[in-house]
């Protein structure tokens, strides 16, 4: 270990005298390292959010304007393609049944216990763990201030090629934590969730070298996952199963800024809506309909930017490339989900509309389960993109809410002004929103407070850090302020809750949905 320890730092040290470049970021990660490793140790407290690591101050290869600093941005890497450098003992180009993908889980979490947390968020219809790896800085406490993101695959069982390139992307960020700056800073200030494989059941039933058709597709129990969730425009009444109801408590507990769930049978981004008010669904999910019209949420210009940040760092993806002759091409490697064909009860508008978390459908192969030797070119072609997607959580703006004592407030709901969809606090008052650079109003809405209105500014080099304090409402001779109805928002009386949603039709679950609906059209439509 020693050897092997002392070879790579000669061999670094011969590639900063042939590189400067490489030099410079090495003496910036050095001068910062003293201050990460204290902070990697841990003492048992929820870590403290450290504004000097701004992102804009630890970015790009490109050198820093007025100084001789180099630093990472959110658009490149580095200025070579990137490859896999595996480690010793590195994860094999092969497909892993659940016994082989948990003793993987199990073995990257003792040889990287600083790095990595193993849990599960519930088990299967037939019983199988639902397995997530943390890969974080600090894996086991959240990093006030800083978010947690996630990727999830293999929610169609027979869409296997996703479940194994967030195992490699785990290899990737652990094996690399030590030696590349970049991967260094998104773990530091970053708490990455990994659900590789939500469908275990369907896997199981699944066939390597089948490219296409429905077998391993559904859960045990015969439903499509991706269609089991509570939807924004109607009302889904299939059974609830053991694996969406997971996400579901889930995703209550961790607030995550965003997230990617990977799928195969075509090559593209598709990002919400994937419903549409007067949706009229094909008759079956292996046959879909090429013609409806897009379903743009408020958000449309962030999650446009999103599926191209993942879209253009593929090797394929962006040219628009379609899988077969019959199936339609992309423009740049991006579509709306409504436009490509609308569908009721997905997950991605679920985690959007109910918790504010921007997540997009990421199709990374036109074959659903190729042979296994093709893995390796599948994981060359989405390395950087799954990587540079998780950066863009640090997009936008970021802050606390506090009361005037300085203490967070909790569940505090908040909206940008104009954009319908709302998102609430933390526990410790903590709130995040990927937002393209602009001029924009946050306004900020907590029970017992009154309501406050923020103008803010996003810049594209860092987030913007914005702290807003609320005054309580209760005035000096005992009664409440009222704000004007103009002025209340209340962001999760708009939104159907999940539990009330799964439970049947009733008039209340109606009218906030018609609510909901008349918000949305209005949004669209001026």
């Amino acid at each position: 270990m020693q050897l092997r320890i002392r070879f790579g730092a000669l061999l670094s040290l011969l590639w900063c005298v042939v590189n400067p470049t490489f030099a410079a970021t090495q003496l910036h990660a050095a001068r910062s390292a003293s201050v990460a490793q204290q902070a990697a140790k841990g003492d048992g407290e929820v870590r403290a959010f450290e504004p000097s690591s701004n992102v804009g101050q630890i970015f790009s290869l490109d050198r820093a304007a007025g100084g001789g600093l180099y630093a990472f941005d959110n658009f490149s890497i580095t200025h070579e393609p990137r490859a896999y450098r595996p480690d010793i003992g590195a994860l094999d180009f092969v497909y892993h049944n659940q016994e082989e993908m948990t003793r993987y889980l199990r073995e990257t979490v003792a040889r990287y216990p600083n790095l990595t947390a193993l849990y599960s968020i519930g088990k299967s219809a037939q019983g199988r763990d639902l397995w997530v790896l943390v890969v974080s800085a600090s894996p086991y406490e959240h990093m006030l201030g800083k978010p947690d993101v996630k990727y999830i695959g293999n929610i169609h069982g027979n869409e296997a090629v996703g479940r194994e390139l967030l195992l490699h992307l785990i290899q990737y960020l652990v094996s690399s934590y030590g030696s590349d700056p970049y991967i260094k800073w998104l773990l530091d200030n970053t708490r990455i969730h990994i659900l590789p494989s939500l469908n275990p059941d369907g896997y199981a039933a699944s066939k390597e070298g089948t490219c296409d058709g429905g077998q391993g597709r559904y859960n045990s129990r015969g439903f499509d996952l991706n269609r089991n969730f509570p939807d924004y425009f109607k009302q889904n009444n299939k059974r609830s199963q053991p694996e969406t109801e997971a996400v579901k408590d889930w995703i209550s507990k961790i607030q995550f800024v965003l997230s990617g769930s990977l799928h195969g049978g075509a090559l593209v981004v598709s990002y919400p809506y994937d419903n549409t008010p007067n949706a009229r669904l094909p008759l079956s999910s292996v046959f879909h309909s090429y013609t409806s019209q897009p379903s743009l949420t408020p958000d449309d210009d962030v999650f446009k930017h999103l599926s191209l940040t993942y879209a253009n760092n593929h090797g394929k993806m962006s040219r628009g490339v379609a899988c077969k002759t019959a199936s339609p091409s992309f423009e740049n490697g991006i579509t709306n989900g409504a436009a490509w064909y609308p569908l009721t009860g997905g997950m991605q508008d679920f985690n959007y509309v109910w918790h504010g978390c921007m997540e997009v459908t990421l199709e990374v192969s036109c074959c659903k389960f190729p042979p296994a030797y093709e893995l390796r070119k599948y994981w060359d072609d989405n390395q950087l993109s799954l990587i540079k997607f998780l950066a863009e959580a640090h997009r936008g703006v970021q802050g606390f809410v506090v009361d005037p004592t300085g203490n967070p407030i909790e569940r505090a709901q908040l909206k940008i002004k104009g954009r319908d969809i709302g998102f609430t606090t933390t526990k410790y008052g903590e709130f995040w929103r990927v937002l393209l650079p602009g001029v924009y109003k946050l306004e900020v809405y907590a029970d017992g407070y009154v309501p406050k209105d923020v103008d803010f500014m996003v810049v594209e080099q860092h987030p913007t850090l914005l702290n807003v304090t609320l005054q309580p409402s209760k005035r000096q001779d005992g009664t409440h302020y009222r704000p004007a109805a103009s002025t209340q928002y209340r962001p999760s009386q708009q939104l159907p809750s999940a539990a009330s949603q799964s439970s049947g039709s009733d008039e209340g679950i109606l009218s906030t949905l018609s609510s909901g609906f008349n918000s949305l059209v209005n949004n669209i439509f001026g």
